[in-house]
């Protein structure tokens, strides 16, 4: 998609300090705000069933809130916003061109592929449609093509500790990554590690700004969050995520929000092994998100 005006104005916010560290700040009386969004959490997962996995934080001023932060979850489709971030980051580098064309074959589409499955044998798509395919549709064709052209799934990891993530894994590529055996530690990461990587992806300095403007108008532009978080949100906050749903029940989405005046929120949320409905699941997402404008 082509970078707007409004795209420029809105990666400008994110003009505050890239501090390395996240502290959490303590939470030692029943009135601290930190301490009651953090039950309120707790609650919300005794209530829906299931483990739920939350860490927020707001930039401006570098407060970390977080629910089972430290645990592993399965990223499922999460993991499309690490790869077109990682395929910025070889454009950077004069690696990768966004107008390359990839052509690929029947042969290898895999289940939900809205976009990709338009364009076999019509010449290929370019690079960069490809990553807005996988970022704002979330189609698992295009998110193999491009672990294709950069190793793979082990191409990613690599990077990503390259960046500072000691945590996150990917070892599989569309549709078997969503299996989510529980104890698995395959395509798993924790709240804490993927808000770290978000952070420092359209905050810090590993992209270039034209690519951290590209890769936020991607998840901006992402189409399969409306009953996630956004839901929960003030109808006026600006928000870019990506979701993730995969078996035993999971669901996820990680996102960049920015309040009016204020400098933008990082959230990660990771759910999983509960019997809910996706209606119950839905409504759980919205109601972090709700629990997210209070911070």
């Amino acid at each position: 998609m082509s970078i707007t005006r409004r795209n420029l104005i809105g990666a400008s916010l994110l003009a505050v300090p890239a501090l390395w560290s996240l502290n959490v700040l303590a939470a030692d009386s029943g009135t601290s705000p930190e301490l009651s969004i953090e039950r309120q959490l707790a609650a919300l997962e005794r209530r829906h069933g299931g483990r739920l996995g939350v860490a927020i934080l707001d930039t401006g001023t570098q407060r970390l809130i977080s629910h089972r932060g430290d645990e592993r979850f399965a990223m499922c489709s999460t993991f499309k916003a690490l790869t077109a971030a990682h395929v910025l980051a070889r454009v950077d580098r004069k690696e990768e061109d966004l107008s390359r064309v990839i052509v690929y074959g029947q042969d290898q589409l895999v289940t939900y592929s809205p976009v990709t499955e338009k364009h076999t044998g019509e010449g290929g798509l370019s690079v960069g449609s490809i990553c807005e395919a996988a970022v704002t549709l979330s189609d698992n064709t295009a998110a193999n093509l491009l672990l294709d052209s950069f190793g793979g799934p082990k191409g990613l990891t690599a990077w990503l500790r390259t960046i500072g993530d000691q945590t996150t894994r990917l070892d599989r590529r569309e549709p078997e990554l969503n299996e989510n055996r529980p104890g698995d530690l395959q395509d798993t990461t924790t709240p804490i590690a993927m808000l770290h990587s978000l952070r420092t992806l359209v905050i810090g300095d590993v992209l270039s700004g034209a690519s951290k403007v590209q890769l936020i108008a991607w998840l901006v532009s992402n189409k399969t969050g409306d009953q996630k978080l956004r839901a929960g949100l003030p109808k006026g906050w600006r928000v870019g995520d990506k979701t993730g749903s995969g078996s035993n029940n999971a669901s996820n989405d990680v996102a960049i929000i920015w309040p009016t005046g204020r400098p933008p929120l990082i959230v990660t949320v990771y759910y999983s092994e509960s019997k809910a409905s996706s209606e119950q699941i839905n409504s759980l997402m919205a109601e972090v998100g709700r629990l997210v404008a209070k911070v």
